[in-house]
């Protein structure tokens, strides 16, 4: 029986929360006891699904005894930090006259914390100047959503780095997020000033109160009381050689993982010895090689750590090769950067090749809710929090949460009897390889319907659905947001009668996407993602002035779909641009849908088979992978491989 100190390990080394609820607990000896379990009947022992941080903590530097005669940096831009940052200026002057104060302008801010091995010149620009000018302590904020929380934490991060004490101010739900992160790179007490609420729903009347009031009095104790016995306090337990952390029935298994953070809350599959190694029996990397070191927390992702991974989440062995590429494919800040965010990005794959169509991943009405591809969405689900390390309340900050991932695959077949070239061979790679891409979404399942078989009339229907469905809500956010596009069989061949091809068909979208200039702006005015603006400062017209001057708005002609105004010409800018949409042949053949679907960035990653694939899948009971090539005359495309080769400097 595993010792007490597993759920130690998981919550204080790992950072995740322990459950407690009165008859679910677990005792002394680590033993975790249900009302009406099976008490000692069909007991497994069963392998850790985390791998190890290999981020050493550093010795942080004693904190000041008085901020007098001190060098202060106030740095951080984010919700409200406008209107926040001079009164912390204004009483640090005031409290302790000689002291120096230099704000964001005067010497910036480290942004992100980069990974091992990741050169990131913000960073080091931001050190540069925390020597230049002798700071003796770092004041950062506001952190306020998911994404800025780690942003504004960097710059203490790299404070403590040098030596110097720091405070981060953040929200309620963020304080955890801003802790992590720091613990994670190896700052092993952060310390955080709790903001009392939501900044950007705060008058500037009730920010300048409590920043006087509440945040200041956290902020002078943070930089000038000594650490705690109880803060310095690492208890860093090891994993047992053998791997194994537990030993119970199905019961006590599942509420063990669940106390741990290890699992999704929903049941799972014990990942015991037995059924690791038949996952590993389909890969030839070794078992124990790291794959993977994936941010944020920057765990050692391995073969057996995937395999754990994908018996919890119920995969069949021979989805392995498919669980690893996606495992890879997290390391890709371009698709991972968003999904701690308080917007819900969620993640999903689609797979490419003949190996879709070999393991009967569905391409058809309902993919995604079918079996096998549901499956793979559990494990993306499950990686995200043992391999990537993001928990909910901790560093995945969804305001309303996230919906369960899924997998889905394109309809190569259907994509080339129009002589489209499917979406892997977009990004270079042969008809026949096999290729998964990770992509996340920002919606999903609000369909088009095109009452009409002319291209033209579907693709302009296709570029006011890319309009509506932007970054954010009213298409507050950046002005370019990633896509991916599901178009039906039937519709692809009504398009295709005048698109040749998913990239001119792409050209023609992104040339009529074009929103009102006047309503892009008062969507950013408005709906702004970060700090609101000032009315008595700064209008509306200068910011649909600006908006238009940054955007690229232009005179062109009235969209179609506002042609009912009158207007013939009106101001507008793009809402699409080049290599930021993927264009999937997919789904129910039947009906006559597109979908677009909003989100962050993509990274294909090439599916490794091993050598002896065709043996074990006879084995297995499939028939050979080569009876489900296709055969074309389309060729790979020859522009950029944007995703084929995954970041390999955030790898071990």
């Amino acid at each position: 029986m595993m010792r007490s100190s597993v759920s130690l390990f998981a919550a204080v080394l790992l950072g995740t929360a322990v459950l407690t609820r009165g008859d679910e607990a677990c005792d002394t000896t680590g033993s975790c006891k249900l009302p009406g379990s099976a008490g000692d009947a069909a007991k497994s022992e069963v392998l850790s699904p985390v791998g190890q941080n290999f981020i050493r903590s550093i010795k942080q530097a004693p904190r000041l005894s008085t901020l007098e005669g001190k060098t202060v940096a106030v740095v951080g831009g984010s919700f409200m930090a406008s209107v926040t940052h001079p009164e912390i200026k204004r009483l640090i002057k005031k409290h302790y006259p000689t002291a120096k104060v230099f704000v964001l302008g005067e010497i910036g801010s480290a942004g992100p914390w980069p990974g091992p091995g990741v050169i990131r010149k913000q960073k080091d620009d931001f050190v540069r100047k925390l020597k230049e000018l002798k700071i003796d302590a770092v004041i950062s904020g506001n952190g306020g959503c998911g994404l800025c929380t780690p942003k504004e934490m960097g710059s203490c991060i790299a404070a403590e780095y040098g030596g110097i004490p720091s405070v981060m101010i953040a929200a309620p739900g963020f304080t955890e997020q801003a802790k992590r992160a720091a613990v994670i790179a190896g700052v092993p007490v952060p310390r955080v000033a709790t903001y009392p609420g939501a900044f950007s729903a705060h008058s500037r009347e009730e920010l300048l109160k409590n920043t006087r009031n509440i945040l200041w009095p956290q902020i002078v104790e943070a930089l000038t009381k000594p650490f705690t016995p109880e803060e310095l306090k690492q208890t860093e337990q090891k994993l047992p050689e053998n791997g194994i952390v537990y030993s119970g029935n199905l019961d006590e298994i599942d509420l063990f993982f669940t106390r741990n953070g290890w699992t999704d809350g929903l049941p799972i599959i014990p990942p015991t010895r037995e059924r690791v190694a038949e996952f590993l029996k389909y890969t030839d990397t070794d078992p124990d090689a790291v794959i993977a070191a994936i941010p944020p927390a920057y765990r050692k992702a391995t073969p057996r750590l995937v395999a754990v991974n994908g018996v919890m989440a119920g995969c069949k062995p021979e989805y392995m090769p498919i669980l690893i590429a996606f495992t890879k494919a997290m390391t890709d800040g371009d698709f991972r950067r968003t999904l701690a965010s308080t917007h819900a990005w969620t993640p999903y794959c689609w797979i490419n090749g003949p190996l879709a169509r070999q393991l009967e991943l569905d391409c058809s009405q309902g993919e995604i809710s079918a079996v096998r591809n549901a499956k793979i969405g559990r494990f993306i689900n499950l990686a995200m929090l043992n391999l990537g390390g993001y928990y909910i309340k901790t560093n995945r900050m969804g305001t309303f949460g996230y919906l369960m991932p899924w997998c889905l695959a394109e309809d190569e077949a259907a994509a080339v009897k129009l002589h489209w070239r499917p979406y892997h061979m977009q990004q270079g790679f042969a008809l026949n390889d096999n290729v998964l891409t990770a992509g996340s979404a920002l919606s999903w399942g609000n369909n088009l319907a095109p009452a009409t078989s002319d291209p033209q009339k579907i693709m302009e229907m296709m570029a006011w659905d890319a309009v509506e469905k932007e970054q954010f809500a009213l298409g507050s956010g950046t002005p370019f947001v990633y896509r991916a596009i599901l178009v039906t069989e039937y519709v692809a061949r009504d398009l295709a009668r005048k698109f040749k091809g998913k990239e001119e068909l792409e050209r023609a979208l992104i040339s009529a996407a074009r929103r009102p200039v006047a309503e892009r702006a008062y969507a950013n005015y408005w709906g702004n993602p970060g700090s609101a603006f000032n009315p008595e400062t700064y209008s509306m017209r200068r910011h649909i002035t600006r908006i238009g001057r940054r955007e690229g708005g232009k005179i062109t002609p009235a969209p179609p779909w506002l042609a009912w105004t009158g207007m013939t010409k009106m101001e507008t800018v793009p809402v699409m641009t080049a290599g930021k949409t993927a264009i999937l042949v997919t789904g129910d053949a039947s009906r006559n849908k597109t979908m677009c679907v909003p989100g962050g960035g993509f990274a294909s990653v090439r599916i490794d088979l091993p050598k002896n694939w065709d043996a074990l899948m006879k084995e297995a009971g499939y028939p050979p992978l080569r009876q489900y090539h296709l055969k074309s005359d389309l060729t790979p495309s020859d522009r950029p491989q944007q995703f084929k080769n995954y970041r390999r400097r955030e790898q071990l």
